[in-house]
């Protein structure tokens, strides 16, 4: 039988980006182009996930380098504002060819009406 090593570069990041909602985290911070957004307006986005696992998940992406958060605590109430860096927009180009081939070779691919929908701006 054989398993994956855990010190493996593909298994590591499977595990980080196979976690609930990470994906659709950076697709909904690329909507915005280079614009950064608040928490508020990633949570207004996304109405199922928990404030909770928001955090964590924005924590998580701000640890492994794919999303910069930027606190003005110059007024009140204080700032925090979330961005993709350079490596969280080149990872865009990857969750549009896994679309793509969802599309493809995927049955429910019918819930999805085109490669550039409105969605997610892939």
């Amino acid at each position: 039988m054989y398993t994956m090593d855990d010190n493996c570069t593909v298994y590591k990041t499977m595990d980080f980006i196979s976690k609930k909602w990470t994906l659709l985290i950076l697709l909904e911070l690329f909507k915005g182009g280079k614009r950064k957004k608040r928490y508020s307006e990633i949570k207004d986005k996304m109405e199922d996930i928990t404030p909770k696992i928001l955090s964590q998940r924005l924590k998580e992406l701000e640890k492994e380098g794919l999303i910069t958060r930027r606190v003005d605590a110059s007024q009140f109430p204080v700032k925090t504002e979330y961005s993709l860096t350079e490596s969280g927009r080149d990872f865009i180009p990857i969750i549009s060819q896994m679309k793509i081939w969802a599309l493809k070779w995927k049955p429910h691919k019918d819930l999805c009406e085109s490669v550039d929908c409105k969605n997610c701006d892939l």
